[in-house]
């Protein structure tokens, strides 16, 4: 196992409030570097260190800067907001993300998000476009909740704890039902966080979230990925999200036997297409294949003009049915693995 890389803690003051942000690398600005948001429940390390930590993300993260940011009052050790406390909108959290580009000299970034993490990149992607050159992001929802969802969440609301109504966000049915190690562990330190009010401010705030309102016409300028397992709950979402996005610019992973949070249960098969997504931007292009992707019969391969200039190419590898064609480049590339 490699030596981990140093931690730098900041807190960075924006427009709208301190954000705490962990830094990770040398900081050259040379490239951009790979931002992280995480999901509602999760902070910054429990969304994302078992995948950056990963022995063959290691090769990503020596030639990259790390920069995970914390959404107000979610990072560990966090004191609790007093009551009546006006938590910041998506929208709010998402304007406050250039201040942290601004405060570490970063020009651009690939943007790492997964669920309300997922949301507020995209939203701030769409603001910025300069500032994003690729964007990954897991079990993304774009749309506002309708009347159905809102009175179910008034249902769940009524019925349920809110930790338990994280639950069912984070995971899958399946995993639910069989109490796995992961859902436990999660389970435990959700509903003995100290800062369980601020979670639950977070947790309001997602659910209110205004619709992103993408089309073929207002969508990402930039190379995207979206990753989503085959059962977890946003699995529909990213189908419908994956339909409104450019076909030449995107990457639909469906990911078999990874539950609602892949980063954690599958982190080899997403490192792997991971490394691919970064290789097609034009970075990492003399890395070696993994010996997961060694191991693969396959792969998939198409080629995309960005703002009709730069050509990039993008591999991703497929996963075990074999023998499929390339698709053409006009089509959105599906890979289950």
């Amino acid at each position: 196992m490699p030596p981990p890389v140093s931690a730098q803690e900041h807190s960075v003051e924006t427009p709208h409030g301190i954000l705490r942000v962990t830094l990770h690398g040398t900081r050259t600005t040379r490239r951009p570097a790979i931002l992280t948001c995480h999901d509602v429940g999760l902070d910054s390390k429990s969304c994302f260190s078992p995948l950056f930590k990963f022995d063959e993300m290691q090769e990503i993260v020596k030639n990259f800067t790390l920069i995970h940011i914390d959404a107000p009052g979610q990072e560990e050790g966090a004191s609790a907001y007093p009551p009546g406390y006006q938590y910041p909108s998506m929208e709010t959290v998402a304007e406050m993300i250039p201040a942290v580009l601004q405060f570490f000299n970063f020009r651009t970034v690939i943007g790492v998000g997964v669920g309300a993490g997922a949301y507020i990149l995209s939203k701030f992607t769409l603001t910025n476009p300069d500032s994003v050159e690729g964007l990954v992001l897991v079990n993304i929802d774009t749309n506002a909740k309708g009347w159905m969802d809102w009175a179910a969440h008034k249902l769940s609301s009524v019925t349920s704890s809110l930790t338990e109504q994280i639950l069912c966000h984070l995971f899958s049915q399946e995993e639910l039902s069989a109490n796995t190690d992961l859902v436990q562990s999660h389970r435990e330190r959700i509903s003995k966080a100290p800062n369980l009010a601020n979670i639950e401010l977070f947790w309001k705030t997602y659910n209110s979230r205004r619709d992103l309102n993408l089309d073929r016409n207002y969508t990402f300028k930039c190379p995207v990925m979206l990753v989503v397992g085959d059962q977890a709950p946003y699995e529909d979402a990213a189908v419908e999200c994956n339909s409104k996005l450019d076909p030449t610019s995107t990457s639909f992973l469906k990911m078999a036997d990874a539950g609602g949070l892949p980063q954690l249960t599958q982190p080899a098969k997403l490192t792997e297409a991971f490394k691919y997504f970064i290789q097609g931007m034009g970075y990492m292009a003399s890395s070696c294949m993994t010996r997961l992707s060694r191991s693969r019969t396959t792969s998939l391969s198409s080629s995309y003009s960005m703002d009709g200039s730069r050509s990039r190419s993008r591999t991703l590898s497929q996963g075990s049915q074999g023998g499929q064609m390339p698709p053409s480049p006009s089509q959105t590339m599906e890979v289950s693995c």
